[in-house]
């Protein structure tokens, strides 16, 4: 086994056993399950994508020696939608009426591993960092959303659930602010170091960001009554 297929069979089996205990721990209330389901599906999908890559499967080998994990990029586009959706339907309070944000930081977010994708691939050193630019700037779209329109709803409804979206947000935004600069210091950057320590460096933040986050995330949700959960109108003006 090289150095580089080590990390991805250890995310396999990190993400296979972190989505069992996750939905294990997971609230099963009614209320509160779509969460548990949401962060227990993530590493599941994740721990796909790396049993994929450690076949060998999706790995793309560029023109500079570095090799590319079209895989991971999959993994990406699927799974931080979903830990997004959930953030935000916390953040509203499970209100469907208050859920305009959902979609357009969706599709923000999917721009962002897009973009980040097509810089990865790119040939021309000057358009490179100009796809990841691109890239950030559809991310700082996101954080908008979150910091900004979501943040100001969830103040204005408040509450118990008020204060869990305010202290996953923190965590998880904390944890997506490393991956560019991840990205940028690694093989698809300026190569600051090998595409073993690439592996290996995305390894933590993504186990960090689907399995110990969703392990922290279900747990606010468990110390919820089920009157947080009930729906609110946001205040007229």
């Amino acid at each position: 086994m090289d150095a580089v297929t080590l990390p991805l069979v250890l995310g396999f089996v990190i993400m296979s056993l972190g989505s069992l205990a996750i939905y294990a721990h997971g609230d099963k209330r009614n209320e509160f399950l779509h969460h548990t389901q949401f962060h227990s599906v993530v590493p599941f999908i994740a721990a796909t994508a790396y049993l994929a890559m450690a076949l060998g499967i999706g790995r793309l080998e560029m023109s500079g020696g570095e090799t590319l994990f079209l895989a991971r990029y999959a993994d990406w586009v699927v799974t931080t939608p979903i830990l997004l959706t959930g953030l935000i339907v916390a953040g509203l309070h499970e209100h469907p009426r208050h859920s305009t944000y959902v979609l357009p930081a969706i599709v923000l977010d999917a721009l962002m591993i897009i973009t980040g994708l097509m810089a990865a691939v790119s040939t021309n050193e000057a358009a490179k960092w100009v796809w990841f630019a691109w890239s950030c700037a559809a991310f700082l779209g996101v954080i908008y959303l979150l910091v900004g329109p979501v943040m100001k709803a969830t103040n204005q409804l408040g509450g118990a659930m008020a204060k869990v979206y305010k202290a996953n947000l923190v965590f998880l935004l904390v944890v997506w602010l490393i991956y560019p600069i991840e990205w940028a210091l690694g093989p698809q950057g300026i190569g600051a170091f090998d595409a073993a320590g690439d592996a290996w460096a995305i390894l933590v933040l993504d186990v960090t960001a689907k399995v110990i986050y969703g392990f922290v995330a279900t747990a606010r949700f468990k110390k919820l009554s089920l009157a947080d959960a009930e729906r609110q109108e946001l205040p007229r003006g």
